[in-house]
């Protein structure tokens, strides 16, 4: 399975993440852990919700939605 996260800081809420990955609890991990440049200095990070996919092509598609003006839109009204 892929899936598709979303994350926000603990420590700064207004600071938010999506990604997607194929181990949802070691992304997790890594995200706290100072592995990611981009996330690193807003740590710890919690998930707030993921989708799970069959096709890889299908998770890197709604990723790169929830990425674009329309989707970070749609996921402020609908997720966060």
């Amino acid at each position: 399975m892929f899936y598709v996260y979303l994350i926000q800081s603990i420590k700064h809420p207004d600071k938010r993440y999506v990604g997607y990955t194929t181990n949802i609890e070691t992304r997790l991990k890594t995200h706290n852990c100072a592995g990611f440049k981009h996330t690193t200095r807003y740590k710890p990070w919690k998930i707030i919700m993921y989708l799970a996919f069959e096709d890889f092509e299908k998770a890197l598609s709604f990723e790169k939605y929830l990425k674009s003006g329309s989707g970070f839109s749609f996921a402020k009204k609908r997720f966060w």
